[in-house]
């Protein structure tokens, strides 16, 4: 280029700055690009590594004081974000023998997946649900909650919100609870009986003023429950070549995903297993319920190989090609985005051969 037009546009430049103009064209291939190109990378959480920290951490802060004592699992190539994803937040917390972590509400969906213990509880509008590995666990946005132990040991779950979302939006409020637990209005296991057996309240119409909105009823899915349906499936079915024997939860009353900014899923992938790559723009988080696996994830020419066991966690960011293996048996619980790309109109997902 003449290096006169060079120096011109400069000058261009420089001097509409001032006013808060800036070219398209030096920029458009970064905000329309070919492909998605997310900063984000894979990466995994060891269980037995962070462990230790976590019982440090409940050492030092009570739940009360923390209000949710928790260490967030960041994207390493988004720290000091708190987020997994650019849209997705994750983050391991810890509650002992006798605590509270007290009533709030605010504005982000949030699901709990235990990974750690049992006897402890959370109270979502007034009804409490005891919590066990392997238990999917919704509090919706707005709705008041908190959690409590009851148990002899420490317990420890997987949270997930949409905090990045929310917050990318500016939507985001929050409240404290007057009294550190809610009173309980239903017995346990109500939301299971109502919701839980392919039968619903014959007046449902009566729920649209439940502070569950859009987000299931049921905010309790027992994992016995979703064992029993993966290991059925997968004796009595044709596994599915990419992804074992999965399924997603879903919202009774409409069949679609149990919250409207995450959808989520467990899969089973059987003794043997060595899955077939694909990709999807929705990034996904994981828990390993059970067994043990790798993940090879490819990016941009640089594949990584994340070996993991019970209670680990990791991250496939979007548009990254997965394949999934695992010599003895797994199950995995993961979470996604998806449910807001297909209300956009703009998920996509590739499976190769």
């Amino acid at each position: 280029m003449d290096e006169t037009v060079t120096a011109a546009r400069r000058t261009l430049y420089a001097e509409m700055s001032p006013l808060n103009l800036t070219p398209l064209w030096e920029v458009l291939h970064a905000l329309v690009p070919k492909e998605p190109a997310t900063p984000c990378v894979a990466s995994l959480w060891r269980y037995r590594e962070l462990r230790p920290f976590l019982m440090r951490a409940g050492d030092l802060i009570s739940a009360e004081e923390a209000v949710r004592r928790v260490l967030v699992l960041e994207n390493p190539a988004l720290r000091g974000q708190s987020a997994i994803t650019q849209s997705l937040y994750a983050g391991l917390q810890l509650i002992l023998p006798g605590e509270i972590a007290p009533s709030h509400r605010h504005t982000q969906s949030a699901l709990r997946f235990i990974v750690e213990g049992s006897g402890a509880f959370t109270a979502v509008d007034g009804e409490r649900t005891r919590m066990s590995p392997g238990d999917f666990i919704i509090t919706p946005s707005w709705a008041w909650h908190d959690h409590g132990s009851e148990a002899d040991g420490p317990v420890v779950w997987l949270d997930g919100l949409d905090i990045p979302l929310v917050r990318f939006f500016d939507a985001g409020f929050a409240e404290d609870g007057a009294q550190r637990s809610q009173e309980q209005v239903r017995p346990s296991g109500t939301s299971l009986a109502r919701y839980g057996n392919n039968m619903a309240p014959v007046r449902t119409h009566a729920q649209k003023n439940s502070p569950f909105g859009m987000t299931s009823p049921l905010f309790s899915y027992p994992y016995e429950r979703s064992r029993e349906a993966l290991y059925q499936l997968e004796r009595d079915t044709q596994v599915d070549p990419w992804d074992g024997v999965k399924l997603r939860y879903t919202n009774p009353l409409t069949g679609g995903s149990p919250m409207p900014s995450m959808e989520t899923f467990m899969q089973r992938l059987p003794p043997g297993f060595s899955g077939r790559p694909y990709r999807q723009t929705d990034g996904a988080v994981f828990s390993v319920v059970e067994g043990t696996g790798c993940a090879l994830i490819e990016s941009r020419g640089t594949m990584q190989r994340l070996d993991f066991e019970a209670r680990d966690h990791f991250v496939l960011p979007s548009w990254h090609t997965a394949r999934l293996e695992s010599t003895e048996g797994c199950v995995l619980f993961s979470f996604s985005d998806r449910p807001v790309h297909q209300a956009l109109g703009i998920h996509n997902e590739q499976r190769f051969t």
